[in-house]
């Protein structure tokens, strides 16, 4: 461990203690001087205190930084689809079967360690498990993810998703046919009451999930979906969905409840509706589906460094190209 004094400067003055903390080179980032804060490893003028705390010029400021802790993180030999890169961010057209950081069953084989393999340079705070990771797709999920390469990048993309201010577009395909062209999906999700490896929007009284942001019900989050259908046929929807928020399984919850489970995700009952397609080569296609059928399409985010407006697009992997055109959809 390092201990580090600092006197408060003019430039902290007025400053709460985290954004004071942010200012000093060894710390950088408030998401750093948080984890410090939140540890008892920051003390101003011999006493514990709050991130909120107001620091004076003149105020004595001792910190203790923790040594960093080396990653057990073993380098997994694969070769990325890389949108963009550069000192700060890395976008990458994430294949569909790819876990995003280490979990039960998936140590070794994830994007997670394909990242450490790739470069040595990613946000790793303190030391952490999950280097540089803003935002998640779902293990079969395809499509576009941003991770950062440093601290900074990770805060300043960590709270455009927070903020809602970054672009977000999936495509799905549904079983079963959309009533309406467009519309919103709103709802506030929490994990399934029995089955805990999912999702539901909490019901209320009338049997309708509760969708009055104004009024929250004690538990779940606040979860919005903007839909377009692109195209309807053989019993398929084909959408365009917006995300406004970003909650775990958001697209699949809101999808299944209205009946249009995603194609091939099992875990949300689309396999109970494959006998509602007519066609009995679709019908065979759909059992034999590798994976459910939802492609992050779109991302848009500002440069951390530069303000720049960045956007990116990747259309399906060529396989479900292949099945989206045979079954008229494309």
């Amino acid at each position: 461990m390092k201990n580090l004094k600092v006197t408060a400067d003019e430039q902290m003055a007025g400053l709460r203690l985290d954004k004071a903390l942010a200012l000093i080179p060894e710390i950088e980032t408030r998401s750093r001087a948080a984890h410090l804060i939140d540890n008892s490893a920051v003390m101003v003028n011999g006493k514990i205190e709050k991130a909120s705390a107001k620091i004076k010029e003149g105020d004595s400021i001792e910190i203790t930084l923790p040594d960093p802790t080396p990653t057990e993180l073993q380098p997994y030999d694969l070769k990325l689809d890389v949108l963009f890169e550069d000192e700060d961010v890395i976008v990458i057209n994430k294949p569909a079967g790819l876990v995003v950081h280490p979990a039960a069953g998936h140590a070794h084989d994830t994007l997670v360690n394909a990242l450490i393999s790739h470069t040595d340079d990613l946000s790793m705070k303190f030391g952490e498990e999950r280097p540089g990771i803003v935002h998640r797709l779902d293990k079969e999920t395809s499509g576009i993810i941003v991770v950062a390469k440093n601290d900074k990048a990770h805060e300043s993309l960590t709270a455009q998703f927070k903020e809602r201010s970054t672009h977000r577009i999936y495509f799905a395909v549904s079983i079963g046919t959309a009533r309406t062209m467009s519309g919103t999906f709103r709802s506030f999700l929490a994990r399934h009451p029995v089955d805990r490896k999912r999702y539901a929007s909490i019901i209320g009284d009338d049997g309708y999930p509760l969708s009055d942001q104004e009024d929250p019900p004690l538990s779940g989050k606040w979860a919005v979906t903007h839909y377009e259908v692109l195209n309807r046929k053989a019993g398929l929807s084909y959408l365009k969905l917006k995300l406004e928020t970003g909650r775990t399984h958001q697209i699949r919850v809101h999808l299944s409840e209205n009946s249009l489970p995603i194609a091939g995700d099992l875990l949300y009952g689309a396999d109970r509706k494959i006998k509602s397609i007519e066609q009995k080569s679709i019908q065979e296609d759909l059992k034999n589906l590798p994976r459910f059928l939802l492609h992050a399409a779109e991302l848009g985010f500002t440069h951390p460094r530069t303000g720049e407006r960045l956007s990116f697009k990747k259309d399906w992997p060529e396989d479900i190209l292949v099945l989206l055109k045979k079954w008229g959809l494309v």
